[in-house]
C-alpha cells in the first residue's frame, strides 16, 4: 500500500494506492471512520466492485447502502442527479453520510456533485475503477454534470476525504476505456515532467499489455503530479491548475458535438492535445520534432489523433462556452516545450480552424 497526500491543510487527505483491500476500507482510510453510514452510487458495470465495498463497510459497522447506475456519460445529466437525491432521501442521509461513488468518471463527477449539493454538502470518498479515474477526475474535487451547451457546465468543487485505488478493478476494463485513460497519463508527461513523457515513449507496449510495474509507476507518477497541482491551485485562481486541460478545450467540443459518448473523454482528450499541439507549433511555441513525438506517443498507445469530422463552427460555438473563456474570447493552455505548458489568452478563431481541419 502507498500513500500519497494532496496537502491541502485541515481538508488535505491521501491517494490510497495498492491492490486487494477494497473489502477493508475503513481500516485502510481512517476518514471513513467518522462516518456513521455509507451511500455507494455503484456503476453497474462494477457492482462486484461495489458489493465488497458494502460488505467491508458494514463489517466495520457502518450502515451501508448501494444505488447502482447505468453506465455511459449520459448518466451525467440532471435527471440521475435527481434520482440520485430522491436515493439519499430515502436512505436519510445526513451530514455524517459519506458517498462513496464505485466506478468511472461519470460516477465520480456526478456522486461528487450529489454530494457538493445534497443537504448542502456531505462527505465524499473516492473509490476509481477506471484508468483514466484512478490518474485524473478521482482526485482534487471537481464535480459536475453535463448540460447540451456544453460539458461539465454545472459543478462544485467539493474535494473528497479520500481516494482508494485498487489496482486489481482495472481487470473489468475493456481495452478501449483503459486506453482512454491513457491519454491522461500522457498530459501529465506533457505538462510537468519531461522525463515521464520520455519513460512513456519506452513503456508504450508495457502499458498497452497492463504490465504491473509500468502501470502502477504510471498510476503513481499521474497522481503525485495531479496533487501536486491541486495542492498550489486548488479552484483554478492562480492559473496553475487550468494547465491540466490540456487539450480539453477541443475535447468537450467534440464530445458535446458528436454526442455524450459517441467518443471517450481519454480518445477527445487525445486529439485535442494533439490539436493544441499542433496550435503551438503553429505560433512558433514549440519544434516541429516535439509535435511529432506526441503525435508518435498517443498512436503507439492506440489513441486518435485526428480532429473528428465535424463543423468547425459547431465546434468553435461549444469553445465559446467553454468555462476558461472570457466573454467568448477562446483561451487555451498550449505546450510551450516537453514537459511544461501556458495559459494563452484571445486565440483567435482563425488559429483554431487551421488546426480543427488540418492540410492533409
Amino acid at each position: 500500500m502507498e500513500k500519497i497526500r494532496v496537502e491541502l491543510g485541515p481538508r488535505g487527505y491521501d491517494i490510497n494506492l495498492g491492490a486487494g483491500f477494497l473489502d477493508s476500507l475503513v481500516s485502510t482510510a481512517p476518514s471513513l471512520a467518522k462516518a456513521s453510514s455509507a451511500f455507494i452510487l455503484c456503476d453497474e458495470k462494477v457492482e462486484r466492485a461495489g458489493l465488497v465495498v458494502k460488505a467491508g463497510l458494514e463489517k466495520a459497522g457502518l450502515r451501508a447502502g448501494i444505488f447502482l447506475l447505468p453506465s455511459g456519460e449520459g448518466q451525467k445529466c440532471l435527471e440521475s442527479a435527481s434520482r440520485l437525491y430522491d436515493q439519499l432521501a430515502q436512505f436519510h442521509a445526513d451530514r455524517k453520510t459519506v458517498v462513496i461513488p464505485v466506478g468511472g468518471g461519470v460516477t465520480g463527477d456526478l456522486g461528487g456533485f450529489a454530494a457538493a449539493t445534497f443537504n448542502r454538502g456531505i462527505p465524499l470518498f473516492m473509490v476509481p475503477t477506471t484508468l483514466l479515474a484512478m490518474v485524473d477526475s478521482s482526485v482534487g474535487g471537481k464535480t459536475g454534470i453535463n448540460h447540451p451547451m456544453g460539458k461539465n457546465l454545472i459543478g462544485a468543487f467539493h474535494q473528497p476525504a479520500g481516494v482508494a485505488i485498487d489496482m486489481e478493478v482495472l481487470s473489468t476494463l475493456g481495452e478501449r476505456e483503459y486506453r482512454s485513460g491513457l491519454a491522461e497519463v500522457v498530459k501529465y508527461g506533457m505538462i510537468l515532467d519531461a522525463p515521464f513523457f520520455e519513460f512513456l515513449e519506452t513503456a508504450a507496449p508495457a502499458l498497452l499489455q497492463r504490465k504491473p510495474l509500468e502501470l502502477a509507476r504510471v498510476i503513481r507518477r499521474s497522481c503525485e503530479l495531479k496533487a501536486l497541482v491541486v495542492s498550489q491551485d486548488e479552484r483554478e485562481e492562480t492559473g496553475l491548475r487550468a494547465i491540466l486541460n490540456l487539450g480539453h478545450t477541443f475535447a468537450h467540443a467534440f464530445e458535446t458535438v458528436l454526442g455524450y459518448g459517441a467518443w471517450l473523454h481519454g480518445e477527445a482528450v487525445a486529439s485535442g492535445m494533439v490539436c493544441a499541439t499542433r496550435l503551438a507549433f503553429l505560433r512558433g511555441l514549440i519544434e516541429e520534432k516535439y509535435l511529432l513525438r506526441a503525435v508518435s506517443l498517443l498512436k503507439a498507445l492506440q489513441l486518435p489523433v485526428d480532429p473528428p469530422s465535424a463543423s468547425a463552427e459547431k465546434l468553435l460555438a461549444v469553445m465559446r462556452s467553454d468555462k476558461k473563456s472570457v466573454q467568448g474570447r477562446l483561451r487555451l493552455i498550449l505546450p510551450v516545450k516537453p514537459g511544461e505548458a501556458a495559459l494563452f489568452d484571445c486565440v483567435s478563431e482563425a488559429e483554431v480552424r487551421k488546426v480543427l481541419a488540418p492540410d492533409p
